[in-house]
């Protein structure tokens, strides 16, 4: 009797890009039948594997096996040859064809479409059937949910009868019920004998989710352990290289009178479709106001005419005093002299200049303030002095304010914004997406940040699409749907199920099965923007 060959094994596989090594010596194993994870901080270099693994890299040296024979991957083709299918983070379908055109694109029996199409169709509801991966074969692409949309690409690979699955942050997009829905569907996979490499950042679903997990650390892999004999603490130990405090540790709010209150504000965007339908909030305080919700669902057009981005309609005042919500008084400027600062959610678009220094961006949008200039000109001298106070106290590594903004990695790129911001001692704080992108120990140290502005009485308004984020800061939670606060919650009052069936828009828990109830809502909602779209 021997021993099951692995469904994949890598040995000595190294990478560099010019000066940087981004693989060195990888060895792992993967089982057939299991589901792997994989992690590690950013730059670790686990997309760089998968994508030699997926041959869209082709490895400096080093031996790719498959099912214990020795596999040549030189590009997705022949990936997909040996039995490997991907699903991105970002999806790779056209989004004018339907769910069937898409699933066969360049997999085509012959020049004559209608032949692929009928075999399609009947493979796709064999697969369908098997793995729970309902979904419509006519419905066009762009009029499908994000969870309708992975179920497609998952259906795209087993349908070129891939026996491997990678996954890159499937869940970066979902609701936690579609969260759910797609381990359900991993499960069957696996119980199939499928074999699934899964690449996340979010320890608890490891730990839910997998078998065994690798750690990646510096393009090099320091662990491989199985789930069941380990600890989220201890998987962020071996990411890090030292102990990481998993738990924002926070005393309870004492919370204030209310500072930013916000009454029936109404956005419509360029295509003419309401993003913002009637939104009321109130942030007191000391404390923090959590938004909860799936990306596109109003957050992100809450935080731009709050922040003097956008116009909008409706009632808004800091302090009492209201804000002009269109035309004069309505920018970003005006707002920072009301007392608003904004840590915005693409912090390389909106946050900072990239190709400047960083000390130039610990300062704009104040840098007409009169402790920065000297006479007609600014006082660079000084603001320099301030930015290596900043950096050295946000532990900005490295320390050095005359390094261009785009040499930082995006944690302290976040953290030159939030020094910025925080140190203008602002009333409202409006941040979105705090930790999008950033390392496990940067997320520490910023969650220390806005708790410390928080109890020294500040107003804080917080989005994130990380619900463990939400629940580990949020003093209240509200939660958006459709351009819509659905309700709001007190963190300790409420769990993860009951704000994910929130943020798809079903206000009461479902009897039967709550993927059903979040694909009718999500479909209203799509119906709702396609009638409006110009």
């Amino acid at each position: 009797m021997t021993d099951t060959a692995p469904a994949i094994e890598l040995k000595g596989i190294s990478k560099s890009f010019g000066p940087v090594q981004a693989n060195k010596d990888i060895a792992m194993r993967v089982m057939p039948g299991t589901i792997h994870g994989i992690i590690g901080e950013n730059g670790a270099g686990k997309s760089t594997l998968m994508s030699i693994l997926y041959g869209f890299y082709k490895a400096d040296r080093g031996e790719i096996f498959i099912g214990g024979k020795e596999a040549r991957i030189t590009d997705s083709q022949s990936a997909i040859a040996a039995g490997i299918g991907m699903v991105f983070q970002h999806f790779k379908l056209v989004q004018n064809f339907t769910v069937l055109e898409n699933i066969i694109l360049g997999a085509e029996d012959g020049p004559m479409l209608r032949p692929s199409l009928a075999r399609a169709r009947g493979v796709l509801k064999q697969l369908s059937d098997e793995y729970e991966l309902s979904v419509d074969p006519d419905q066009l692409i762009e009029n499908l949910s994000v969870g309708h949309q992975q179920r497609v690409e998952i259906l795209k690979a087993l349908y070129r009868q891939a026996d491997i699955l990678i996954l890159d942050e499937p869940t970066g997009v979902l609701t936690p019920a579609e969260a759910d829905h797609l381990f359900r569907i991993l499960d069957n996979l696996r119980s199939e004998g499928k074999t699934i490499i899964l690449i996340t950042h979010k320890l608890r679903e490891i730990m839910e989710i997998t078998d065994t997990v690798s750690v990646m650390r510096r393009g090099q892999m320091t662990a491989t352990v199985k789930t069941a004999e380990t600890s989220p603490g201890e998987l962020a130990e071996l990411m890090v290289g030292r102990k990481v405090l998993l738990q924002v540790d926070k005393s309870p709010a004492k919370v204030g009178a209310p500072i930013l209150q916000i009454e029936n504000l109404r956005h419509v965007d360029s295509h003419g479709v309401e993003r913002l339908r009637g939104v009321s909030l109130e942030v007191r305080a000391g404390e923090v106001l959590g938004i909860a919700g799936v990306a596109g669902n109003g957050q992100s057009e809450l935080l731009e005419v709050l922040g003097g981005y956008a116009d909008a309609t409706g009632s808004v005042t800091v302090n009492g005093k209201p804000l002009p919500l269109t035309g004069t008084g309505a920018d970003g400027a005006a707002r920072r002299k009301t007392g608003i600062a904004h840590v915005p959610e693409d912090r390389q678009t909106e946050g900072l200049i990239m190709p400047y220094t960083a000390w130039e961006n610990t300062v704009f949008g104040y840098h007409r303030e009169p402790e920065f200039q000297s006479g007609m000109l600014m006082d660079n001298a000084k603001i320099r002095e301030q930015a290596q106070d900043k950096m050295t106290r946000y532990d900005v590594r490295p320390p050095d304010p005359s390094l261009p903004a785009k040499a930082f990695s995006g944690g302290n790129q976040q953290k030159i914004v939030l020094a910025r911001e925080i140190e203008r001692d602002p009333d409202v704080l409006l941040i979105g997406q705090p930790t999008r992108g950033v390392d496990i120990g940067a997320i520490e140290f910023i969650h220390k940040e806005i708790i410390r502005l928080r109890d020294t009485g500040k107003a804080i308004l917080l989005v994130s699409v990380e619900l463990d984020e939400i629940f580990a800061l949020s003093d209240r939670i509200a939660v958006m749907f459709d351009g819509q606060v659905m309700g709001e919650r007190m963190p300790n009052e409420t769990d993860q199920t009951e704000l994910g069936l929130l943020m798809a828009g079903v206000t009461e828990r479902p009897g039967g099965d709550p993927i059903k109830a979040v694909d009718a809502a999500l479909e209203q909602k799509e119906q709702r923007e396609a009638s409006q779209h110009d």
